[in-house]
């Protein structure tokens, strides 16, 4: 699962129930970079409440079952990285969601997110896309 998922999961923009339903049941995984970019958003949070309500939100993610990061990510990492560099794109800037798609290319997994953009130009990602209902003003 993408970071999103767990940012609008913990702002309730996004019910378990409706993780549920777009995952089918499969079984969640957290990545170390998921848990990184979480880390990094809970520390920098200028508000000491935000801050703790992330990090308490952080330790609940803690406990999913993580898939390692290992020289085969690396290997397809690397691979993707050239791939996307090769067809004129940008690959620095991409790097967190680079390592996702490389995880869930290796161990087969679908990737849950959003973010469409960050993850088409992947071969081969099998991405599961959900939308934000939009609030009227």
């Amino acid at each position: 699962m993408d970071t999103c998922v767990w940012i609008d999961v913990e702002r309730g923009a996004l019910a378990p129930a409706d993780v549920e339903a777009l995952t089918h049941g499969e079984p969640i995984f957290i990545s170390p970079v998921t848990l990184a970019e979480l880390r990094f958003g809970a520390e920098i949070a200028p508000d000491p409440g935000i801050r703790q309500q992330r990090l308490a939100a952080l330790r609940r993610l803690e406990r999913k079952p993580l898939l390692q990061i290992d020289g085969a990510t690396g290997s397809i990492f690397g691979s993707l990285a050239a791939q996307i560099k090769a067809a004129g794109r940008q690959h620095r800037y991409r790097v967190q969601d680079l390592w996702l798609a490389s995880q869930a290319l290796q161990h087969a997994c679908r990737l849950l997110t959003r973010n469409q953009h960050d993850f088409e130009d992947i071969p081969g990602l099998n991405l599961v896309l959900y939308q934000l209902a939009r609030h009227k003003p």
